[in-house]
């Protein structure tokens, strides 16, 4: 029996590297279209177009988000979808062949379907946590400090501070009294600068010493 300590050598391929004001983007990651906040982590085979990824969110990995803005400090765990594609139960034939004519030879691809799903953005607020393998389904918001459970299917919009699970996804409780969301909605302390954050981090841990303080 040999003891192995480590495989791979994370720390060279930079899974744990120290962030910083440039976004960290594992290297077999796509991102087509994107605009990446600082202190950020995009994980391995995420794909990512035409998207916003604000400062200090992370994905874990093999995500995919499409036609989304992800607020500030928002945690998405490894195979979560955002915004999947539709296909047009509509017309005869759902398959992509009739928008994605040109792959097939049948003439330009109708940019009207491909207008109509970047019309159905999904709205990510600040500090969400979707968990392993939920989706977020076209046009989808989900408010600031919410939770999405795992596996959940996310169908209507979720309120601030809400958590919903299930398939479809439904509200499971709020994670304060609405008071306390109300306070944090109002301070706001996503939008605190770098050193604002660093000189009031410890009032982080302490819910209510935390609305006391600020709210």
């Amino acid at each position: 029996m040999r003891q192995i300590d480590l495989f791979p050598d994370i720390l060279r391929m930079g899974a744990k590297t120290p962030l910083g004001p440039e976004p960290t983007i594992h290297p077999t990651a796509i991102l087509v279209d994107c605009r990446v906040g600082g202190w950020t982590e995009i994980g391995p085979d995420t794909h990512m177009a035409e998207s916003d990824f604000g400062d200090y969110s992370y994905c874990a990995g093999d995500n995919q988000i499409v036609y989304a803005t992800v607020g500030k400090f928002c945690s998405i765990a490894s195979h979560v979808r955002i915004n999947p594609g539709n296909h047009p139960m509509g017309r005869v034939t759902q398959h992509h062949m009739t928008y994605r004519r040109s792959q097939y030879g049948f003439g330009p691809d109708d940019e009207g379907f491909f207008e109509w799903r970047r019309s159905h953005r999904c709205e990510i607020g600040h500090d969400v946590w979707v968990g392993h393998g939920a989706i977020i389904m076209p046009g989808v918001s989900v408010g600031s400090g919410a939770v999405v459970g795992s596996g959940a299917v996310v169908t209507h919009d979720v309120p601030p501070y809400t958590i919903a699970v299930g398939v479809p996804a439904r509200p499971l409780r709020p994670r304060f009294d609405a008071d306390v969301v109300a306070a944090l909605l109002r301070i706001a302390w996503w939008d605190w600068d770098r050193a604002t954050l660093e000189a009031r981090f410890a009032d982080l841990l302490d819910i209510e010493g935390f609305v006391r303080k600020y709210g």
